[in-house]
């Protein structure tokens, strides 16, 4: 098992091969040099982020070929499609056209281009990673720790730098700078850099247009107080229908809600999130396109997490292995086939009028929600992780180590968390 050390030093290498391979095309075809990277630094982060799920699924699927290849296709394909909106969402005044076409863009060169570069990844991690794991093993743990530490604090003040750029310029402080003048304005120097790297690497990048005239809408767009809503409101809406479903069906009313405190479930929450941001690509595509995409990208995550709760907490929410068609009891065919179904009654039917019900909030009063709905729920995740990891931990640990552990025993102990999710078990467990 890896250590979130290996996997932070894993997804540095990884950002910087790929963002060296990118560098590299892009000299011989252009004949210059760019970095291709929204950072100033050499990383291409998205690269490091997709290896990170690939070396913790992949092991999973051991031995079948098929479905790991999909997987690979899957997975680089979501991770890239976020990818591309948060740097779209970088900031208000910056417009990014898209240069590459994925199988999200629900095209045949589309998909044609995910089939190879999923290769690539997957042939990457049969045979390149083995020998950078054996590497990575080789590292002092000490070492390890401090390079991760402090390349992940100059990436935070590289994003930062870039960030304070994008947000806070304007079209006159580049031109200021172009001309000579305004040597003395810090504002001037890091937007003219920042903007003079963005133009090389992404010619078709340019200042968007100034807001229109009519005031300031709330959550315009596909933004972060966009998704924080419908993070939000589907984690609601999906505890209250899998309660009811599982009442109903199975005969068994249980909490669902993957929280200590609320009717929240976070598996719903972050599905509706990543279904949105992947999908909107395919909104004005025929319904089979939506459907077929949903189909694996839903089963895919509802794989992963299965394995991410696993690995971390040690224990198991659901087990299908009792059901036919099953991927490792992580998933099955008919569970993949709703969510298929889901993406289709998602993004054409309900997530439009949810988008603009969203808008419709008083710009002050939504700002001020979004914040307390994300401190709120933040606190709620950090304290029902502290609360697993501390269950799964006493029956080899009963005596806290600290006060912090003195308090989680004394609040949610063995009785209380069972109680909560009676429906889990011990990995490994019959």
């Amino acid at each position: 098992m890896y250590s979130w050390y290996d996997l932070g030093l894993f997804l540095l290498v990884y950002s910087f091969l790929g963002w060296a391979v990118e560098a590299g095309y892009y000299a011989v075809t252009r004949r210059k040099f760019c970095n291709r990277g929204v950072l100033s630094l050499p990383l291409i982060p998205a690269y490091g982020v997709t290896f990170d799920f690939l070396i913790v699924l992949l092991p999973t699927l051991a031995g079948n070929h098929w479905l790991s290849f999909l997987a690979v296709m899957v997975i680089s394909s979501v991770v890239e499609r976020i990818g591309d909106h948060f740097f779209q969402r970088v900031g208000p005044k910056i417009e990014w056209r898209q240069e590459r076409s994925r199988l999200l863009s629900g095209t045949g060169k589309g998909l044609l281009a995910s089939v190879l570069v999923a290769g690539v990844y997957y042939i990457i991690y049969l045979i390149i990673h083995p020998v950078l794991l054996a590497g990575v093993m080789l590292v002092p743990e000490l070492l390890k720790k401090a390079v991760v530490l402090a390349v992940f604090a100059l990436i935070g003040l590289d994003f930062a730098a870039v960030f304070y750029a994008v947000r806070t310029g304007d079209a006159s402080l580049y031109e200021e700078r172009q001309a000579g003048g305004g040597q003395g304005k810090l504002a001037a120097r890091i937007y003219s850099a920042v903007w003079k790297r963005f133009q090389k690497a992404y010619p078709g990048m340019q200042l968007a247009e100034e807001a229109e005239q009519g005031g300031y809408t709330f959550a315009k767009g596909l933004c972060w107080d966009k998704l924080v809503w419908v993070f939000l409101i589907s984690a609601l809406l999906g505890d209250i229908i899998e309660t009811f479903y599982c009442g109903l069906v199975d005969g068994q009313w249980m909490n669902r809600s993957s929280v200590l405190y609320g009717p929240f479930s976070f598996v719903w929450g972050l599905g509706a999130v990543v279904l949105t941001v992947s999908l909107q690509g395919l909104a004005e595509k025929n319904d089979r396109h939506v459907f077929a995409a949903g189909f694996v990208i839903g089963g895919a995550y509802e794989y992963m997490c299965s394995v991410f709760t696993e690995l971390v907490f040690g224990t198991v929410f659901w087990d299908y292995s009792d059901m036919p068609l099953n991927i490792g009891g992580r998933t099955n065919v008919l569970f993949c086939f709703f969510w298929g179904v889901l993406a289709v009654v998602w993004i054409k039917a309900v997530y439009p009028p949810m988008s603009k019900g969203i808008e419709r909030v008083p710009p002050l009063a939504g700002k001020i929600a979004t914040w307390i709905v994300v401190l709120v729920m933040a606190c709620n995740a950090f304290l029902t992780g502290a609360a697993m990891l501390r269950y799964g931990a006493r029956s080899v640990q009963p005596e806290p180590a600290n006060a912090f552990e003195e308090f989680l025993d004394g609040q949610y102990d063995d009785e209380r968390i069972e109680k909560r999710w009676p429906n889990m078990i011990a990995a490994g467990d019959p």
